[in-house]
């Protein structure tokens, strides 16, 4: 998990980092739309504007383009002081354009906000609010002290400061507003990135685990020819040295015949993971296939060394279905098994269903529950019920990142689950209760067929019940 959580800190951080291009082309856009409005105001309306002194602004933010785009290269991504500093020089640059044309009475003085606005969006909220204070300061300096705004070719009209006023108030709440909000839904869409991103890397981790597993089976397969030639060839030079052969020798040829054995044995192991070990040929076996009640015992297993009763049990009606191995689901049930045994006071309880329709599992546990923000919102990323408090069994104070119930509801849901969390209810009842349920042709789709007796009523696996030591 520290692994996931670095990686997940260098994509959060490169993701904060916006292109340099980014800034020149908007700024070019900006220098575009300035330019245009001061031309249109000078000679279309025929106003009397210091058209030398604007263009001298406007040309400071074409120099900074040029060199820019001369300096770096157009992929170069900025850290966030260096785009802070773009950012602040650019609000800079439209206060000095404003001051030349009246100030607050300007009416693209609402352009403050477009600076804060991208802040937000990209940059920690600290930088958004040192940009938000920088405009709003250089606005309340502009509504005191600005060039008049010639409104007409032979005279000009100071507005009302009342007006003024409104217009400074709009700029301080929009910014404000716009600020929160860019933020709040930037930071939204990075958090669920980052979730994805989690649950990829988690997936990723498990399929090379299970490509391990088909790794092993191939190489027991290959390893059988060479070491069943070894095993004939140690037998002839048995045979022809015969009883007159040194101590030493024989000794040698004895070990390397025990040796070549052991080896056998290993990969007879390997080869007869396959379950049953029928030998049918049909390619599924242990890597591929597993029956439901195997399936419960792979969860309970890992769970055999904590101190905490875990009782499992698996019936149903009909045969006892079959599926195909997904470690995917394997990784999102243990992560729920993993947190019931967190959070449960003496013992948990997981219980395997089926009928001919559907087929379930029920994961209970004698703690506190689930918290209301967790179940109002199940599923979403980043919502954690642990805390600083809660310690390792060796001490070690952790805390959640909020993100394992969500990986394991993403990783079971991909394979056609429902994944429902409550609590137990009734004054003699308290724990939390996690049902994930599959229609029986979903669960048993791409299971290779597999022939066991049918399971009626309940039948407890066996070593199931683990009693702390």
């Amino acid at each position: 998990m520290h692994t996931i959580q670095e990686r997940l800190s260098g994509l959060d951080g490169r993701a904060r980092q916006l292109r340099l291009d980014t800034f020149v082309r908007l700024r070019w856009l900006a220098i575009t739309g300035q330019s245009a409005a001061v031309v249109g105001a000078q000679f279309g309306l025929g106003l009397n504007l210091p058209f030398g002194w604007c263009f001298l602004v406007i040309a400071a933010s074409s120099w900074l383009n040029l060199a820019l785009r001369i300096r770096f290269p157009a992929s170069y991504r900025l850290n966030a002081d260096s785009a802070a500093l773009l950012l602040a020089f650019d609000i800079v640059q439209l206060a000095a354009l404003l001051f030349l044309t009246g100030g607050l009475q300007n009416p693209f003085s609402l352009l403050f906000l477009a600076p804060v606005l991208i802040s937000a969006t990209a940059l920690p909220p600290e930088r958004t609010l040192a940009l938000g204070l920088l405009a709003i300061g250089l606005a309340t300096l502009l509504a005191l002290v600005h060039r008049p705004l010639p409104w007409f070719a032979d005279g000009r009209i100071e507005l009302p400061f009342l007006y003024v006023s409104g217009v400074w108030t709009a700029i301080l709440l929009g910014t404000a507003f716009t600020g929160v909000y860019a933020w709040r839904v930037a930071e939204e869409a990075r958090l669920l990135a980052q979730a994805l991103a989690a649950t990829e890397l988690v997936l990723a981790r498990e399929q090379h685990l299970s490509q391990l597993d088909g790794l092993a089976a191939a190489a027991a397969h290959e390893l059988g020819t060479p070491l069943g030639t070894i095993m004939v060839v140690s037998k002839e030079l048995i045979r022809q040295i015969g009883p007159d052969a040194s101590p030493a020798v024989a000794e040698d040829l004895a070990l390397l015949r025990e040796q070549v054995d052991r080896c056998r044995s290993i990969l007879g192991k390997l080869t007869s993971l396959d379950g049953d070990g029928d030998g049918d040929g049909d390619g599924g076996g242990f890597l591929t296939t597993v029956t439901f009640s195997h399936l419960v015992e792979e969860l309970v297993a890992p769970q055999r060394a904590l101190g905490v009763v875990i009782d499992a049990s698996c019936r149903g009606e009909g045969p006892e279905p079959s599926c195909r191995r997904n470690p995917g689901v394997m990784f999102g049930l243990g992560n729920i098994l993993d947190n019931a045994a967190d959070f449960a006071e003496t013992r948990v309880s997981i219980e395997g269903h089926w009928n001919h329709e559907r087929v379930w599992i029920e994961i209970r546990d004698d703690g506190p529950g689930f918290s209301a923000e967790v179940l109002l919102r199940a599923g979403e990323p980043y919502v954690t019920t642990r805390s600083a408090e809660q310690s390792q069994p060796g001490g070690t104070a952790t805390v959640g990142l909020g993100l394992g119930l969500f990986i394991a509801k993403t990783l079971i849901e991909r394979s056609g689950a429902q994944i429902t969390l409550s609590n137990a209810l009734g004054q003699e009842q308290h724990g939390a209760i996690v049902r994930v349920s599959w229609a029986r042709h979903i669960f048993e789709r791409g299971a290779v067929p597999r022939h066991s007796p049918e399971i009626s009523g309940s039948t407890p696996l066996p070593s199931r019940d683990i009693v702390p030591i």
